[in-house]
């Protein structure tokens, strides 16, 4: 589960940086009848603000008045699904950097001692992560000990558990 806001990868127009703080705070520009919505984003380097595009030349009618309300009240909620919305991503060519931003809930640590254990991966938002770093963590096992295990099929799943995941898994354990 989440435990902040992610940083964004891209870089800052103002120096090398290439980390970008979401300030949790929305402008809302309009124009006539024409609004333009940013998120605003502070470069971790040099503090300058960044503006991602959320809403460009949009017509005031055409806008949902409870996302225009979300807008105006910077809800924090709504920056966060912007940020994982892969069209605001690639609008606005940047990925987001999850490190340090999300924590593993177990439920315990008294499956440890069983022979074999089923485990149900559920993710609270779109994180990606490698599974096996999930399988390390949530069983107090180092990394190379479950790749060793992967290998001898000790550790079976129907996902693949190289590469990176941010969908819902199940795995078994058998020691």
């Amino acid at each position: 589960m989440p435990t902040c806001l992610p940083l964004v990868h891209r870089r800052c127009h103002a120096c090398a940086s290439e980390r970008l703080r979401p300030s949790g705070k929305f402008r809302v520009n309009a124009n006539h009848k024409l609004l333009d919505a940013w998120l605003l984003a502070l470069c971790t380097a040099c503090g300058e603000t960044a503006k991602l595009t959320v809403l460009e030349r949009m017509t005031v009618r055409s806008i949902r008045p409870e996302l225009l309300d979300r807008l105006h009240d910077n809800d924090p909620g709504l920056t966060a699904e912007l940020l994982q919305d892969p069209a605001v991503q690639r609008r606005n060519r940047f990925d987001l950097d999850w490190d340090d931003a999300w924590r593993l809930d177990t439920g315990g640590s008294d499956h440890l001692d069983r022979d074999m254990i089923d485990v149900a991966v559920r993710f609270a938002a779109r994180i990606p992560v490698r599974p096996a770093r999930l399988i390390a963590e949530g069983c107090l096992l180092s990394r190379a000990e479950v790749d060793r295990l992967i290998t001898e099929g000790k550790i079976v799943s129907a996902v693949r558990l190289g590469g990176k995941l941010s969908g819902d898994f199940t795995f078994t354990l058998k020691r």
